[in-house]
């Protein structure tokens, strides 16, 4: 029984080479569109930080020095 003609190999080729190429344009959008999320969370997170010091009337250098002291006295306790 015969078969359908068979796709030259330049075809096939060609049409691999395409898929990749779209595919490669979708993952840049995803990345792209990742990489919005993640600055949007961090954003998020930042004025949920600078919430937490507004209540507290801390400044950021405040909150700095605090924050470095508390390292500090943890990384002595392990240590």
């Amino acid at each position: 029984m015969a078969r359908g003609q068979r796709k030259p190999i330049e075809e096939k080729i060609n049409e691999k080479a395409g898929l990749i190429e779209a595919l490669e344009i979708r993952i840049q959008k995803e990345r792209t569109e990742l990489e919005s999320l993640y600055a949007e969370q961090k954003a998020r997170q930042v004025e949920c930080l600078t919430d937490i010091l507004e209540d507290a009337h801390l400044s950021v250098e405040e909150a700095r020095e605090v924050l470095e002291q508390y390292i500090i006295n943890t990384t002595q306790i392990t240590a």
